[in-house]
């Protein structure tokens, strides 16, 4: 399988605010960068389109697909009461507890990584099954990173915390292509 993974334009949300499962629209102007580049990069427009429900993947994805698949599993990871704070503004020893347990630490109260890693791989599983030979994914960092880590091998526990360890290197519209 062959796998056009992109993330989205730029959310509008002011800088250093944790916004992962927060439904925030793209920045338009970055929307139609985004389009260019994949213009651009010349994906074959006979793929399938998975995407996030997520306002800002769901409006790119569909500009890029008449019946784009909607997935919530392909959502960012839910920081609970975490959401929409600026990171500041968040207790330091709740930052040290998550990074002293990446795996099952919950932030705010939300949802684990552990959490995160099965429904994404829940979804990479039902996409396997699909008979799909290539399709395009777009989503959030935090979950292109977990699709590359399961891409990777090992068991979910493995591939989830090399997404967690993973930088954040992944840039608004970026793609990365996955083949077996």
């Amino acid at each position: 399988m062959e796998l056009h993974l992109v993330r989205h334009p730029q959310p509008e949300v002011a800088p250093g605010h944790c916004y992962g499962s927060s439904d925030l629209a793209a920045n338009e102007a970055d929307t139609e960068r985004v389009l260019a580049d994949l213009a651009r990069a010349g994906l074959p427009a006979d793929m399938p389109v998975y995407a996030s429900p997520l306002a800002r993947c769901a409006a790119l994805a569909r500009r890029l697909a008449d019946q784009p698949l909607f997935d919530a599993r392909l959502k960012e990871m839910d920081f609970g009461d975490w959401e929409m704070r600026h990171w500041d503004a968040i207790a330091r020893s709740e930052v040290e507890a998550w990074s002293a347990d990446l795996l099952h630490y919950r932030p705010g109260g939300g949802e684990s990584v552990m959490d995160a890693a099965a429904r994404v791989a829940a979804f990479r599983a039902d996409l396997e099954r699909s008979g799909h030979a290539r399709a395009v994914v777009i989503c959030h960092a935090g979950a292109m990173r977990l699709l590359v880590s399961l891409h990777a091998g090992g068991d979910l526990a493995q591939a989830a915390l090399r997404a967690a360890q993973a930088p954040h290197r992944i840039a608004y519209g970026e793609i990365l292509l996955l083949k077996d």
